[in-house]
């Protein structure tokens, strides 16, 4: 069975995390994705919490970077130098989509802007990944996740009230980012199947981020609200936090009034159902009362016992999990939500694209790949003859030794 992506080929100078992330998922959709990396140290996210210096070791492969790499083959090109250069752009007239993270400006001065590439590729789908955009006062300015979360105003909604902010404890604007790009490239494929015309498409971790808060803003341009943070709990509705449970945390979720109703049935009726908690808005105005009132009751029964009643009773209700707990979950397995490969002799699992589908379904065909593993493998593929590879090494293309590294 074809995968949905078969056949496209996607050129990938990006690092870190979110637009690898978004190219793992075009690889995961069959596209062919040639990760083109820095050729002493590769992309900075291998050694991301090891105790590994960059260049330590060439195969490094760290969680963060297993997790966001696989479904692609690696080519070690120096963009320093110009053999490097003209190298990637022969292979961007040969490709389908280029994505690129580097700050603006960077890929024109390289020549490496779209404007250079799609004279010799008119079809091509030129990706671009920014912090903070590509015009604006903030252009030039580099950030990562925690950054914009702090810009966006998201983690000022982030902690106890009585507390300073926290962060999110994962990078969820770089992984929101990431599915936008995906989103706009195919989107871009497809309406280059109309026109046979390719396109800029471009998001930023600015993007992602107003995305990830759009009805906090939303309540501050019409109503001139400014939320602040509520620990655990959500201004929209009550109960919608974390409850104590005998052996630890529970969180429940009872917007509705039947859906109130009926949590109070599953739980303790004598002390919940009572006629001043019976409409959202009591609920509300009551906030305070509602929840010492659930909590009294939850702190009598284990996260067990709360999750069957309330889960048979219909109420939103969730055990708060480690990271352990949630890993070995028979649920995430039951849906496919955990892919296994081999690595460098190891057995690996990564967590799968987000989505299926049924008729073209994801595969895992390739681990993540060690550095410049496929250099030579896929320059030959793209049409260079080994005279004009063995050059590219001599004038320094592949790096100051050029060697040739063992594929994975």
């Amino acid at each position: 069975m074809a995968a949905a992506l078969q056949g496209i080929r996607v050129l990938d100078l990006a690092r870190v995390f979110a637009a690898p992330a978004a190219t793992q998922v075009l690889g995961d959709l069959g596209a062919d994705v040639i990760k083109v990396e820095e050729p002493t140290r590769g992309d900075e996210a291998r050694y991301f919490g090891t105790s590994n210096d960059p260049g330590d070791e060439p195969n490094a492969a760290s969680p963060p970077f297993v997790a966001l790499n696989r479904n692609k083959r690696s080519i070690a090109i120096d963009l320093s130098t110009a053999a490097g250069r003209n190298a990637v752009t022969r292979m961007a007239a040969l490709s389908d989509v280029l994505i690129h993270n580097f700050r603006p400006g960077a890929m024109e001065r390289w020549g490496l802007g779209y404007e250079s590439l799609r004279a010799a590729n008119p079809g091509l789908i030129y990706g671009e990944f920014f912090a903070y955009g590509r015009e604006g006062p903030l252009a030039h300015i580099g950030a990562n996740d925690l950054a914009l979360q702090a810009h966006s105003g998201l983690m000022s909604l982030t902690g106890e009230p009585d507390r300073p902010p926290v962060r999110c404890g994962s990078a969820i604007i770089d992984l929101h980012a990431s599915l936008a790009l995906v989103v706009a490239i195919l989107a871009a494929l497809l309406n280059r199947e109309r026109t046979g015309e390719g396109q800029i498409v471009e998001t930023s971790l600015l993007r992602s981020s107003s995305h990830l808060v759009n009805y906090f803003y939303g309540e501050y341009w019409s109503q001139g609200i400014i939320r602040t943070r509520m620990g655990t709990a959500n201004h929209l509705s009550v109960p919608n936090q974390v409850f104590p449970s005998a052996d630890g945390s529970v969180v429940i979720i009872a917007p509705s009034d039947e859906m109130w109703e009926r949590l109070a049935n599953a739980l303790d009726r004598e002390r919940l159902n009572r006629p001043e908690f019976a409409t959202m808005g009591q609920r509300q105005r009551r906030r305070d009362e509602v929840i010492d009132a659930l909590s009294a009751v939850t702190r009598t029964m284990t996260s067990r016992t709360l999750v069957e009643r309330l889960g048979a009773a219909k109420v939103n209700v969730a055990n708060v999990n480690s990271i352990g707990e949630a890993a070995e979950d028979a649920q995430l397995a039951a849906i496919g939500g955990v892919v296994e490969f081999e690595m460098n002799g190891r057995a690996m699992k990564a967590v799968a694209s987000p989505f299926v589908m049924e008729g073209t379904p994801t595969v895992v065909t390739r681990p993540p790949p060690n550095l410049g593993a496929h250099t030579d493998e896929v320059l030959t593929e793209l049409g260079f003859s080994e005279s004009e590879v063995a050059q590219l090494r001599a004038q320094g293309a592949f790096g100051a030794a050029g060697a040739k590294r063992s594929s994975a």
